[in-house]
């Protein structure tokens, strides 16, 4: 499928690793996918802690500041508050063709793995699940618990891809960046959108 005829929908939650969650989305967009954007309160305490971005509280305002730091169009990136029931990624009827929670908390894993719908990130994961596309989980905690490996292990029966945070070297990183884009190139290999992040393993290019 042609990245433009897309729609991804990307969740940021309130564990540490918003670098690759704001990466993720600046990808997803120069790729002229659409993006339908959800995050929640703690996910801006977390971007103001870890990169100074602050996010709107207002999913309008979000939306603008976005589009404009981005240079997208409102029809490209569509930002949705936690309680918006009547958002496209609330139904059934209207699923993404895959959703990325990136960063992603534990909090939100187990929710996740336990069908529980009590905001709109839980309840568009939940719609994923149940409409059989793909769901990527990007989880960013160490050490993992008994509890926290356990859900991971529900939710990859489910056909649920875990794709934790724990980025290779073996690309001899030169910067931070470099070390974020190879998770970023890794969820974007899931997603099946081209990039030229990284050098693939066996070839020069």
């Amino acid at each position: 499928m042609n990245p433009e005829n897309k729609t991804i929908t990307l969740a940021l939650t309130g564990a540490s690793g918003m670098p690759y969650g704001l990466r993720l989305l600046q990808c997803l967009l120069e790729s002229k996918t659409k993006v339908y954007l959800l995050y929640s309160q703690a996910a801006q305490v977390v971007a103001k802690q870890e990169i100074n971005l602050a996010l709107p509280s207002s999913p309008k305002e979000a939306q603008q500041m976005l589009c404009a730091q981005y240079g997208v169009s409102p029809e490209q990136l569509k930002v949705f508050g936690r309680d918006e029931w009547f958002a496209p990624v609330a139904s059934g009827t209207n699923p993404a063709d895959a959703m990325v929670v990136c960063p992603c908390t534990m909090g939100t894993l187990a929710s996740i793995a336990t069908g529980l719908s009590d905001n709109l990130i839980e309840r568009a994961a939940d719609v994923m699940l149940k409409e059989n596309r793909k769901l990527i989980l990007v989880p960013r905690e160490t050490p993992f618990s008994a509890i926290h490996l356990e859900n991971m292990l529900k939710l990859s029966r489910a056909g649920v891809v875990i794709l934790p945070a724990n980025p290779g070297f073996y690309h001899h990183p030169q910067s931070v960046a470099e070390v974020v884009d190879f998770i970023v190139a890794r969820i974007l290999d899931q997603l099946g959108i081209a990039h030229q992040l990284m050098a693939r393993w066996g070839t020069s290019e």
